[in-house]
């Protein structure tokens, strides 16, 4: 059975906004659905919305039904987050150029926080303070996913999608070749392809 009818939500980072994915979603087939975050990057603040807890439950909101899901950078965690919270609900994933719950410094990634808060002064102060490490939950996330990396990300570098492929039992590492954080946006005619063909396999 293929995918290709299936809903696929499709989550931004700390941009936040639900434009982010429109020009790689355009490219596809695919039944989508773009969500944004309620006091990230521009968007306005919601008073139910304070975390990061509070965006994996606008995800769960959304999936009535199994849905596949899309998601960049923070929208990586999230993603994650509703995949450990309703298994079931989790057809396949896309994460690109996300830290997906792992130790970043570690691994290499710089601080994005000053420049994330010089573009976006009115941005939650909460999205800057340190993630969960999902690490140990990880390995229980058996839906495929695929992960999108660029070779020249300074935040989440090539050796965080490494790690995520090992800690992912069944996940596939696609590095592009001269891409940066915003892959997505940069490289669309590369990433949209790569996008459709792995959430409509059989």
């Amino acid at each position: 059975m293929t995918n290709t009818g299936t809903r696929t939500l499709f989550l931004p980072g700390a941009g936040a906004s639900a434009d982010f994915w429109k020009p790689v979603a355009q490219r596809t087939r695919l039944d989508c659905e773009f969500l944004a975050w309620p006091g990230l990057g521009d968007e306005p603040a919601h008073p139910a919305v304070g975390g990061i807890d509070d965006l994996v439950s606008l995800v769960l909101d959304r999936m009535a039904k199994p849905t596949n899901i899309v998601a960049q950078s923070m929208g990586g965690v999230v993603a994650l987050k509703a995949a450990l919270a309703a298994p079931e609900k989790v057809c396949r994933l896309v994460l690109t150029a996300t830290s997906g719950g792992v130790a970043m410094s570690e691994l290499g990634g710089s601080d994005w926080r000053a420049d994330y808060y010089r573009a976006f002064p009115h941005a939650a102060k909460w999205i800057g303070e340190p993630i969960e490490d999902l690490s140990a939950r990880m390995t229980s996330i058996t839906v495929p996913a695929l992960l999108l990396w660029g070779d020249r990300d300074p935040i989440s570098p090539v050796a965080v999608a490494e790690r995520l492929r090992r800690l992912l039992p069944d996940a596939t590492l696609h590095i592009i070749k001269e891409a940066d954080h915003d892959l997505a946006r940069t490289h669309v005619d590369l990433v949209a392809p790569l996008i459709e063909q792995h959430l409509t396999a059989s």
